[in-house]
């Protein structure tokens, strides 16, 4: 019988731009249905280029200037997530009328399985992994990848799942035209990456393109940019009181519950992570999984054991009676404010905030309100602190010249009830390789931190 990726579609000549992860995914899935392929990327020595040797002649990689020339010789282009469609070369490409796609596109016109499908500009990981959990304990068989973990086209090498659940970045939505998800659910929408987009309703449109052909639309009531702009069914959360037909908070003989319309379904202490924006994280899967017919005893068994994922929020210890939390993949404003809210209502004392980074021209004076309210002193750090601290009064703030620095003046600043927080609301490549590493950073400086006082103290 024939390969039935091979029947879809002929044999064609695929020029891939951009090669790294995503890249290299591109041309494993593409040799293996026997295409012919070459690789563009602009960087001398691209991430991935050893791995591509394997290919030999069969894979020529272009590196330096985008080429013109190649890219007309191309009979589809599929571009890398990190590489702007506004780029002069294929805006040309596209006026030729040629076909530029990305990976979730080639991936969605081979999939086999119903796609759940997740963005956001904060969380989107979190509610990834969560949904994903609830789904294969509710005894299916489950696929995740996409801008979490495994690069999409890599999840049709493992066996036929029941559903696949997808993260979702902006960049990826931009050249995706056939996802047509079950379940499709945009989480929330704050300006990040305006150094790519024009505007915020920019951005947004690329977000809401998630939802097209759909079969269900999952929104956030409390953030309109999330509502669908095209008719469609939908299934709204709220951090309110929920409307019928909606999920919420309601609060019954002095207790918090989980909500569907007037039906209480389930108390908030049953979820295992802290803060009211997981609370809200919670909500969105209550609403994808209540569209998968999930039953809800599979929901609160998973929420009661769920730990979270690394360096989101994620508590690493206590000391002196402080919590610290590393939170080093709140890469912008919106997910900072969301950290510092949800801590700050959870905790008796206050936060010592610890931020900074390559701000990718962000609005930092939204996080002026939230650090009144909740942080006794902010900690500056890298590229763009100064720009932070413009939009914070004199006393709110001091700097420090490491992140090793920054945890020492954390300990000395905390009182005993307060909680120490990284969340940066920034990029990190100013000073560590990524978030990870330099959420990583974190956790070894709090723990020399320790070790070095418990041996004054001996």
């Amino acid at each position: 019988m024939s390969d039935p990726i091979t029947m879809h579609q002929q044999k064609k000549k695929y020029l891939v731009v951009g090669l790294g992860i995503t890249g290299l995914s591109c041309v494993r899935f593409l040799k293996k249905h026997g295409h012919e392929v070459t690789v563009m990327d602009s960087r001398a020595h691209p991430p991935g280029e050893a791995e591509l040797k394997q290919y030999g002649a069969d894979v020529v990689l272009h590196t330096g200037i985008f080429s013109d020339a190649l890219i007309e010789q191309a009979e589809e282009i599929i571009l890398s997530p990190g590489i702007p469609l506004s780029n002069p070369c294929f805006q040309r490409a596209l006026a030729r009328g040629q076909s530029i796609v990305g990976d979730i596109e080639l991936f969605c016109r081979h999939a086999k399985a119903p796609i759940i499908a997740i963005t956001g500009a904060n969380a989107k990981s979190t509610v990834t992994d969560l949904m994903a959990t609830v789904i294969a304990q509710s005894g299916l068989r489950v696929a995740m990848g996409g801008n979490i973990g495994v690069p999409a086209l890599d999840l049709l090498d493992q066996p036929w799942p029941d559903y696949y659940a997808l993260e979702l970045s902006s960049f990826q939505l931009e050249t995706t035209y056939s996802l047509s998800a079950r379940v499709a659910c945009i989480l929330n929408i704050t300006p990040d990456h305006m150094d790519r987009y024009d505007s915020l309703q920019a951005y947004q449109y690329a977000k809401q393109r998630i939802y097209q052909g759909c079969e269900i639309a999952v929104f956030n009531r409390d953030d309109l940019l999330t509502k669908p702009l095209n008719a469609v069914t939908s299934v709204s959360f709220t951090a309110g009181r929920p409307a019928v037909g909606e999920w919420g908070l309601r609060q019954q003989a002095g207790e918090w519950y989980f909500a569907h319309g007037e039906i209480c379904v389930m108390p908030v202490k049953t979820l295992a992570l802290i803060g009211k924006h997981n609370q809200l994280n919670a909500l969105a899967v209550l609403a994808m999984a209540s569209a998968l017919h999930i039953p809800l005893s599979v929901l609160e068994k998973t929420f009661a054991t769920y730990p979270g994922l690394p360096h989101r929020c994620q508590k690493i210890g206590e000391y002196a009676e402080v919590a610290w939390y590393d939170d080093s993949k709140g890469t912008n404003v919106g997910a900072t404010q969301a950290a510092i809210e949800g801590l700050g209502s959870s905790i008796q004392g206050r936060i010592i905030l610890i931020a900074g980074g390559v701000g990718k021209d962000a609005d930092f004076s939204l996080l002026a309100d939230p650090i009144h309210r909740y942080v006794r002193k902010t900690i500056l750090i890298g590229q763009d602190g100064p720009i932070i601290a413009a939009c914070l009064a004199e006393k709110q703030f001091v700097y420090a010249a490491t992140l090793t620095e920054a945890v020492q003046q954390a300990y000395r600043l905390a009182q005993p009830g307060d909680a120490v927080l990284l969340s940066p609301a920034c990029a990190s490549f100013d000073m560590f390789k990524s978030f990870v590493h330099r959420g990583e950073m974190f956790q070894q400086a709090f723990l020399q931190l320790q070790e070095a006082d418990d041996e004054k103290k001996t």
